[in-house]
């Protein structure tokens, strides 16, 4: 007799069929998850900095370095070209104001002066003779002139007395007439003299005028000349140390050529190289510090000069010390110093780290409050210092976030943090 045989609901083909499909469906679903910016990433808590923000105290400042540099430089250069004729110091001497350096030999300039010479001394003989002549004119015209003066008194005396003798009828017109005339002749020739002699004396105080001004005028020469050949013999102006100092016997400088350089130990300064960005915030008063020897010290910018070092992106300013200057500090150190460019503010704080070359600043990973896991946050930075960033949103104080470097994290949305 035939019996019923039961259909198997899950057999062997049935259960593979359904474990495919399931598993197609898991596939998309993770596919759909992993692409849709949820993706997750193991992180080992030991590998990664966490920082807290904080509130404090922000000033914007950058790390810059200087130079320890004298605070006075005169620079000697040569006012005439000449031959190394002597050398009598080597360079780094320390110098005393006048002390002999170096002397050049120029014969040209010496030839010049010995023909200014010589015409200053022709010059003052032909000035003599010219003086003695026309003293001797002037007396020779003072001589006329009083002989002109006698003839004139005896014209006068003998008018007024035959004007007398006339109006008592003791003599006739034409003797009267006769004194009359010499009169008036003597009395034109006096006049005629006087004015002879004022021009004379007139003419003579403008020739000696201009002899004398033009004899000063060769005297100026002269003397220029004679400093000129004296500065030949180059001498430091003020005590220093001499350095730079490039010259040898027989070597040939030409006039304005460089020589080397005294620096006054009268103090230091300190020139600074900045980056040419930061030109537009730099200024004279700007202040900055820096440590040496177990203290810190204080600087302040006295001179910015604005042109930009060809091929380095760099300008130089000179800061001078604020208070004491340090206790064995030398020439030519080097220094890092840190300038100020903001005031002291209150400031929500964020320490700096790796993750800003993969953020540029605008977000970060911010660790969830039980501390297992760190998802992304916008937030925006202002200032910066080599310590800190300036929040001004998109976190609050006491926020933890990971501020290593975010390299191998790519596009990960949301790190779990194992210890």
């Amino acid at each position: 007799m035939d019996r019923v045989i039961e259909k198997k609901t899950w057999n062997t083909k049935r259960i593979l069929t359904i474990a495919g499909i399931t598993g197609i469906v898991l596939l998309i679903g993770g596919s759909i998850y992993f692409t849709s910016g949820k993706s997750k990433l193991d992180v080992d808590t030991e590998r990664i900095t966490i920082s807290e923000v904080k509130k404090g105290p922000f000033q914007e400042f950058i790390p810059v370095n200087g130079v320890v540099m004298p605070l006075t430089t005169i620079y000697l250069d040569a006012t005439d070209g000449g031959r190394v004729e002597e050398k009598y110091v080597e360079d780094g001497a320390i110098l005393k104001k006048g002390d002999p350096i170096l002397k050049l030999a120029n014969t040209d300039l010496e030839l010049n002066l010995a023909n200014e010479e010589t015409a200053v001394y022709a010059n003052q003989t032909q000035m003599q003779i010219s003086h003695t002549q026309v003293q001797s004119a002037t007396i020779n015209k003072l001589n006329s002139m009083a002989d002109v003066d006698v003839a004139f008194k005896e014209a006068e005396r003998i008018y007024k007395l035959d004007k007398d003798l006339y109006a008592k009828k003791a003599i006739g017109s034409q003797e009267y007439q006769t004194a009359v005339n010499q009169y008036n002749y003597q009395l034109s020739r006096k006049r005629l003299a006087q004015k002879i002699l004022e021009q004379d004396t007139v003419m003579v105080k403008q020739q000696e005028s201009q002899t004398r001004e033009q004899y000063v005028q060769m005297k100026n020469t002269l003397n220029l000349l004679r400093e000129k050949v004296n500065l030949l013999t180059v001498r430091s102006p003020r005590d220093g140390q001499l350095t730079n100092f490039d010259a040898e016997i027989g070597q040939n400088k030409n006039k304005g050529e460089h020589l080397g350089q005294l620096d006054v130990l009268s103090g230091f300064k300190v020139r600074v190289g900045i980056e040419e960005h930061y030109l537009s915030r730099i200024f004279t008063g700007l202040k900055g510090h820096f440590d040496f020897a177990g203290k810190t010290y204080n600087l302040v910018i006295k001179k910015v000069f604005s042109s930009v070092i060809a091929g380095t992106g760099q300008f130089n300013v000179d800061m001078a010390f604020i208070g004491e200057t340090p206790t064995g500090i030398r020439k030519g150190q080097t220094l890092q110093v840190y300038l100020n460019l903001s005031e002291q503010t209150t400031a929500l704080l964020l320490p700096r780290g790796g993750f800003f070359q993969q953020t540029g600043g605008n977000w970060i990973f911010k660790v969830s409050a039980d501390g297992k896991k760190a998802y992304k946050v916008d937030i925006q930075i202002n200032r910066q210092s080599p310590d800190y960033f300036e929040l001004t949103s998109g976190l609050q104080p006491g926020d933890k976030v990971i501020t290593s470097s975010y390299e191998t994290y790519g596009d990960i949305q949301e790190l779990i943090l194992k210890k």
